[in-house]
Protein backbone atom coordinates (compact mmCIF):
# COMPACT_ATOMS: atom_id res chain seq x y z
CA UNK A 1 0.00 0.00 0.00
CA UNK A 2 1.39 3.38 -1.02
CA UNK A 3 1.61 5.91 1.81
CA UNK A 4 -0.10 9.29 1.70
CA UNK A 5 2.35 10.59 4.31
CA UNK A 6 4.63 13.07 2.54
CA UNK A 7 7.07 12.98 5.45
CA UNK A 8 8.07 9.34 4.93
CA UNK A 9 7.64 8.52 1.23
CA UNK A 10 10.78 8.42 -0.90
CA UNK A 11 9.13 9.55 -4.13
CA UNK A 12 5.86 11.45 -3.67
CA UNK A 13 5.53 11.81 -7.47
CA UNK A 14 5.72 8.09 -8.22
CA UNK A 15 2.78 7.41 -10.54
CA UNK A 16 2.12 4.02 -8.93
CA UNK A 17 1.85 5.73 -5.55
CA UNK A 18 -0.49 8.40 -6.93
CA UNK A 19 -2.62 5.78 -8.67
CA UNK A 20 -3.02 3.75 -5.46
CA UNK A 21 -4.07 6.85 -3.52
CA UNK A 22 -6.70 7.65 -6.16
CA UNK A 23 -7.98 4.06 -6.03
CA UNK A 24 -8.34 4.30 -2.24
CA UNK A 25 -10.24 7.56 -2.70
CA UNK A 26 -12.73 5.71 -4.92
CA UNK A 27 -13.67 3.53 -1.95
CA UNK A 28 -13.92 6.52 0.38
CA UNK A 29 -16.11 8.50 -2.01
CA UNK A 30 -18.47 5.58 -2.69
CA UNK A 31 -18.99 4.82 1.02
CA UNK A 32 -19.62 8.51 1.74
CA UNK A 33 -22.16 8.71 -1.09
CA UNK A 34 -23.96 5.71 0.41
CA UNK A 35 -24.20 7.59 3.72
CA UNK A 36 -25.58 10.76 2.07
CA UNK A 37 -28.12 8.79 0.00
CA UNK A 38 -30.03 7.79 3.15
CA UNK A 39 -31.19 11.40 3.66
CA UNK A 40 -33.55 13.38 1.46
CA UNK A 41 -32.42 16.21 -0.78
CA UNK A 42 -33.00 18.98 1.79
CA UNK A 43 -32.48 21.79 -0.75
CA UNK A 44 -32.93 24.44 1.94
CA UNK A 45 -29.40 23.81 3.24
CA UNK A 46 -27.95 24.93 -0.12
CA UNK A 47 -29.99 28.14 -0.38
CA UNK A 48 -28.22 31.33 0.68
CA UNK A 49 -30.05 33.25 3.38
CA UNK A 50 -32.51 30.43 4.14
CA UNK A 51 -31.56 30.19 7.83
CA UNK A 52 -32.22 33.14 10.10
CA UNK A 53 -30.15 31.37 12.76
CA UNK A 54 -26.89 31.86 10.83
CA UNK A 55 -27.89 35.25 9.40
CA UNK A 56 -28.08 36.42 13.01
CA UNK A 57 -24.43 35.38 13.31
CA UNK A 58 -23.53 37.72 10.47
CA UNK A 59 -23.18 34.97 7.85
CA UNK A 60 -25.17 35.58 4.66
CA UNK A 61 -24.34 32.36 2.82
CA UNK A 62 -26.06 28.99 2.84
CA UNK A 63 -26.17 26.46 5.67
CA UNK A 64 -23.77 24.33 3.61
CA UNK A 65 -21.31 27.19 3.15
CA UNK A 66 -21.48 28.01 6.85
CA UNK A 67 -20.88 24.36 7.73
CA UNK A 68 -17.88 24.25 5.39
CA UNK A 69 -16.49 27.44 6.86
CA UNK A 70 -16.80 26.26 10.45
CA UNK A 71 -15.28 22.83 9.80
CA UNK A 72 -12.48 24.16 7.60
CA UNK A 73 -11.65 26.83 10.20
CA UNK A 74 -10.95 24.11 12.75
CA UNK A 75 -9.04 22.02 10.22
CA UNK A 76 -6.96 25.08 9.24
CA UNK A 77 -5.95 25.56 12.88
CA UNK A 78 -4.75 21.95 12.84
CA UNK A 79 -2.65 22.86 9.72
CA UNK A 80 -4.59 20.60 7.36
CA UNK A 81 -4.25 23.05 4.49
CA UNK A 82 -0.49 23.32 4.79
CA UNK A 83 -0.35 19.85 3.22
CA UNK A 84 0.26 19.99 -0.55
CA UNK A 85 -2.68 17.68 -1.30
CA UNK A 86 -5.33 19.72 0.56
CA UNK A 87 -7.33 22.60 -0.94
CA UNK A 88 -9.94 24.45 1.16
CA UNK A 89 -13.32 25.66 -0.09
CA UNK A 90 -13.38 28.65 2.27
CA UNK A 91 -11.32 31.82 2.14
CA UNK A 92 -9.55 33.77 4.87
CA UNK A 93 -9.13 30.79 7.16
CA UNK A 94 -7.28 31.12 10.47
CA UNK A 95 -3.58 30.40 10.75
CA UNK A 96 -2.47 27.00 12.10
CA UNK A 97 -2.03 26.67 15.85
CA UNK A 98 0.80 24.17 15.35
CA UNK A 99 4.08 25.09 13.64
CA UNK A 100 4.25 24.01 9.97
CA UNK A 101 5.68 20.67 8.96
CA UNK A 102 8.71 20.77 6.64
CA UNK A 103 6.96 19.30 3.62
CA UNK A 104 9.19 18.68 0.59
CA UNK A 105 8.71 20.96 -2.40
CA UNK A 106 6.61 18.64 -4.54
CA UNK A 107 4.46 20.88 -6.71
CA UNK A 108 5.39 23.97 -8.68
CA UNK A 109 3.91 27.10 -7.02
CA UNK A 110 0.34 27.64 -8.19
CA UNK A 111 -3.05 28.89 -7.03
CA UNK A 112 -5.27 26.50 -8.98
CA UNK A 113 -8.50 25.83 -7.09
CA UNK A 114 -11.44 24.02 -8.70
CA UNK A 115 -13.49 23.95 -5.50
CA UNK A 116 -16.06 26.59 -6.54
CA UNK A 117 -16.97 24.39 -9.52
CA UNK A 118 -17.04 21.26 -7.36
CA UNK A 119 -19.35 22.85 -4.79
CA UNK A 120 -21.73 24.17 -7.45
CA UNK A 121 -21.90 20.89 -9.39
CA UNK A 122 -22.35 18.77 -6.28
CA UNK A 123 -25.11 20.82 -4.69
CA UNK A 124 -27.02 21.82 -7.83
CA UNK A 125 -26.78 18.67 -9.94
CA UNK A 126 -25.54 15.63 -8.07
CA UNK A 127 -27.28 15.81 -4.67
CA UNK A 128 -30.80 15.71 -6.18
CA UNK A 129 -29.90 12.55 -8.11
CA UNK A 130 -28.00 10.96 -5.21
CA UNK A 131 -30.91 11.45 -2.79
CA UNK A 132 -33.77 10.64 -5.18
CA UNK A 133 -34.79 7.39 -3.51
CA UNK A 134 -34.76 8.83 -0.01
CA UNK A 135 -36.73 11.84 -1.23
CA UNK A 136 -39.39 9.62 -2.85
CA UNK A 137 -39.61 7.45 0.29
CA UNK A 138 -40.11 10.60 2.34
CA UNK A 139 -42.90 11.74 0.01
CA UNK A 140 -44.71 8.40 0.40
CA UNK A 141 -44.51 8.65 4.19
CA UNK A 142 -45.77 12.24 4.19
CA UNK A 143 -48.73 11.37 1.95
CA UNK A 144 -49.61 8.54 4.31
CA UNK A 145 -49.79 11.16 7.05
CA UNK A 146 -52.00 13.46 5.00
CA UNK A 147 -49.26 15.86 3.85
CA UNK A 148 -49.56 16.56 0.11
CA UNK A 149 -48.27 18.98 -2.50
CA UNK A 150 -45.00 20.85 -2.20
CA UNK A 151 -44.63 19.74 1.41
CA UNK A 152 -44.32 16.10 0.30
CA UNK A 153 -40.88 16.34 -1.19
CA UNK A 154 -37.26 16.98 -0.48
CA UNK A 155 -37.00 18.00 3.17
CA UNK A 156 -36.61 15.57 6.10
CA UNK A 157 -35.11 18.15 8.49
CA UNK A 158 -31.77 16.35 8.88
CA UNK A 159 -29.78 19.48 8.10
CA UNK A 160 -26.82 18.72 10.34
CA UNK A 161 -26.46 15.07 9.36
CA UNK A 162 -26.78 15.79 5.63
CA UNK A 163 -24.34 18.71 5.71
CA UNK A 164 -21.79 16.75 7.75
CA UNK A 165 -21.64 14.06 5.08
CA UNK A 166 -21.74 16.66 2.30
CA UNK A 167 -18.58 18.25 3.70
CA UNK A 168 -16.79 14.90 3.73
CA UNK A 169 -17.82 14.13 0.15
CA UNK A 170 -16.79 17.57 -1.08
CA UNK A 171 -13.39 17.28 0.58
CA UNK A 172 -12.79 13.83 -0.89
CA UNK A 173 -13.81 14.90 -4.39
CA UNK A 174 -11.63 18.00 -4.04
CA UNK A 175 -8.61 15.92 -3.07
CA UNK A 176 -9.26 13.55 -5.97
CA UNK A 177 -9.53 16.37 -8.51
CA UNK A 178 -6.55 18.37 -7.25
CA UNK A 179 -4.35 15.28 -7.27
CA UNK A 180 -4.25 16.04 -10.98
CA UNK A 181 -1.46 18.48 -10.11
CA UNK A 182 0.66 15.59 -8.86
CA UNK A 183 -0.06 13.62 -12.02
CA UNK A 184 0.95 16.55 -14.21
CA UNK A 185 4.14 17.25 -12.26
CA UNK A 186 5.12 13.58 -12.39
CA UNK A 187 4.57 13.36 -16.14
CA UNK A 188 6.26 16.70 -16.79
CA UNK A 189 9.37 15.71 -14.86
CA UNK A 190 9.54 12.41 -16.72
CA UNK A 191 9.67 14.15 -20.12
CA UNK A 192 9.80 17.97 -19.98
CA UNK A 193 10.66 18.31 -23.67
CA UNK A 194 7.30 16.81 -24.68
CA UNK A 195 5.37 19.47 -22.76
CA UNK A 196 7.45 22.63 -23.06
CA UNK A 197 6.54 23.57 -26.68
CA UNK A 198 2.81 23.31 -25.88
CA UNK A 199 3.29 25.42 -22.74
CA UNK A 200 5.31 28.15 -24.42
CA UNK A 201 2.82 28.24 -27.29
CA UNK A 202 -0.26 27.45 -25.20
CA UNK A 203 -2.07 24.46 -26.65
CA UNK A 204 -4.59 22.90 -24.26
CA UNK A 205 -5.58 20.20 -26.74
CA UNK A 206 -2.01 18.97 -27.18
CA UNK A 207 -1.34 19.02 -23.44
CA UNK A 208 -4.53 17.09 -22.71
CA UNK A 209 -3.53 14.49 -25.31
CA UNK A 210 -0.19 14.02 -23.53
CA UNK A 211 -1.81 13.33 -20.16
CA UNK A 212 -4.84 11.33 -21.32
CA UNK A 213 -4.75 7.52 -21.23
CA UNK A 214 -8.09 6.24 -22.60
CA UNK A 215 -7.39 2.65 -21.55
CA UNK A 216 -6.63 3.73 -17.98
CA UNK A 217 -9.88 5.71 -17.86
CA UNK A 218 -11.84 2.75 -19.23
CA UNK A 219 -10.44 0.43 -16.57
CA UNK A 220 -11.11 3.02 -13.88
CA UNK A 221 -14.79 3.23 -14.81
CA UNK A 222 -15.09 -0.55 -14.94
CA UNK A 223 -13.48 -0.89 -11.53
CA UNK A 224 -15.67 1.88 -10.13
CA UNK A 225 -18.82 0.16 -11.42
CA UNK A 226 -17.82 -3.15 -9.83
CA UNK A 227 -17.07 -1.48 -6.51
CA UNK A 228 -20.28 0.55 -6.47
CA UNK A 229 -22.36 -2.54 -7.33
CA UNK A 230 -20.76 -4.47 -4.48
CA UNK A 231 -20.71 -1.76 -1.81
CA UNK A 232 -24.28 -0.68 -2.57
CA UNK A 233 -25.72 -4.10 -1.74
CA UNK A 234 -27.32 -5.13 1.52
CA UNK A 235 -25.16 -8.04 2.70
CA UNK A 236 -26.75 -10.92 4.58
CA UNK A 237 -25.38 -14.21 5.84
CA UNK A 238 -27.34 -16.24 3.32
CA UNK A 239 -25.37 -18.27 0.79
CA UNK A 240 -25.84 -16.99 -2.73
CA UNK A 241 -26.05 -19.30 -5.71
CA UNK A 242 -23.24 -17.70 -7.63
CA UNK A 243 -23.22 -16.98 -11.35
CA UNK A 244 -20.34 -16.06 -13.59
CA UNK A 245 -21.36 -12.41 -13.43
CA UNK A 246 -21.29 -12.24 -9.63
CA UNK A 247 -18.99 -9.48 -8.30
CA UNK A 248 -17.51 -11.95 -5.79
CA UNK A 249 -17.07 -14.85 -8.22
CA UNK A 250 -13.53 -16.26 -8.30
CA UNK A 251 -11.71 -19.57 -8.88
CA UNK A 252 -11.72 -20.21 -5.13
CA UNK A 253 -15.45 -19.61 -4.65
CA UNK A 254 -16.48 -23.28 -4.74
CA UNK A 255 -13.94 -24.25 -2.09
CA UNK A 256 -15.09 -21.40 0.13
CA UNK A 257 -18.67 -22.59 -0.17
CA UNK A 258 -17.79 -26.13 0.78
CA UNK A 259 -15.21 -25.56 3.52
CA UNK A 260 -15.61 -22.07 4.92
CA UNK A 261 -18.33 -19.94 6.49
CA UNK A 262 -21.30 -18.92 4.38
CA UNK A 263 -20.51 -16.21 1.86
CA UNK A 264 -22.49 -12.95 2.01
CA UNK A 265 -25.57 -12.74 -0.15
CA UNK A 266 -25.70 -9.74 -2.47
CA UNK A 267 -29.19 -8.29 -2.37
CA UNK A 268 -30.76 -6.76 -5.44
CA UNK A 269 -31.93 -3.79 -3.35
CA UNK A 270 -29.13 -1.28 -3.73
CA UNK A 271 -28.44 1.57 -1.33
CA UNK A 272 -26.95 3.74 -4.06
CA UNK A 273 -27.53 4.77 -7.67
CA UNK A 274 -24.59 2.89 -9.20
CA UNK A 275 -24.97 4.49 -12.63
CA UNK A 276 -24.98 7.88 -10.95
CA UNK A 277 -21.63 7.15 -9.28
CA UNK A 278 -20.07 6.10 -12.59
CA UNK A 279 -21.54 9.19 -14.26
CA UNK A 280 -20.09 11.37 -11.48
CA UNK A 281 -16.62 10.17 -12.44
CA UNK A 282 -17.09 9.90 -16.19
CA UNK A 283 -18.89 13.20 -16.78
CA UNK A 284 -17.40 15.36 -14.04
CA UNK A 285 -14.51 14.16 -11.86
CA UNK A 286 -12.32 12.86 -14.69
CA UNK A 287 -12.89 15.85 -17.04
CA UNK A 288 -12.39 18.36 -14.20
CA UNK A 289 -9.22 16.59 -13.08
CA UNK A 290 -7.85 16.91 -16.61
CA UNK A 291 -8.70 20.61 -16.62
CA UNK A 292 -6.70 20.99 -13.40
CA UNK A 293 -3.83 19.02 -14.92
CA UNK A 294 -3.71 21.20 -18.02
CA UNK A 295 -4.09 24.43 -16.01
CA UNK A 296 -1.16 23.32 -13.86
CA UNK A 297 1.01 22.55 -16.88
CA UNK A 298 0.25 25.92 -18.45
CA UNK A 299 1.69 27.57 -15.33
CA UNK A 300 4.62 25.17 -14.99
CA UNK A 301 7.18 27.49 -16.61
CA UNK A 302 6.03 30.72 -14.92
CA UNK A 303 8.97 32.66 -13.57
CA UNK A 304 11.65 30.50 -15.19
CA UNK A 305 14.37 32.06 -17.31
CA UNK A 306 15.05 30.98 -20.89
CA UNK A 307 18.20 29.19 -19.73
CA UNK A 308 16.26 27.28 -17.08
CA UNK A 309 13.61 26.30 -19.65
CA UNK A 310 16.31 25.21 -22.12
CA UNK A 311 17.93 23.09 -19.41
CA UNK A 312 14.59 21.39 -18.72
CA UNK A 313 14.00 20.80 -22.44
CA UNK A 314 17.41 19.17 -22.79
CA UNK A 315 16.74 16.71 -19.98
CA UNK A 316 16.56 13.12 -21.17
CA UNK A 317 13.23 11.35 -20.97
CA UNK A 318 12.90 9.18 -17.89
CA UNK A 319 12.27 5.49 -18.46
Amino acid sequence: MQSQNFMIVDDPLCLDRIRNILIRLEDTIIFSLIERAQFAHNPRIYQRGAFQEIRSLGFEGSWMEWFLREIESFHAKARRYSSPDETPFSRDLPEPVLPPLPFPNILYPNNINANPSILSFYTRYFVPRLTRRATLALARKKRANGIMGDEEFEDDGNYGSAATIDVEILQYISKRVHYGKFVSESKFQADPAAFIPHILNPNRTALEALITKPEVERKLLQRLHRKACTYAQDLTTEVEILTSSSPIDSPSTSSLLSTGPPLPHLSKDRKLDVDGVVELYEEYIIPLTKEVEVDYLLRRLDGLSKDEIDTLAARKKAH
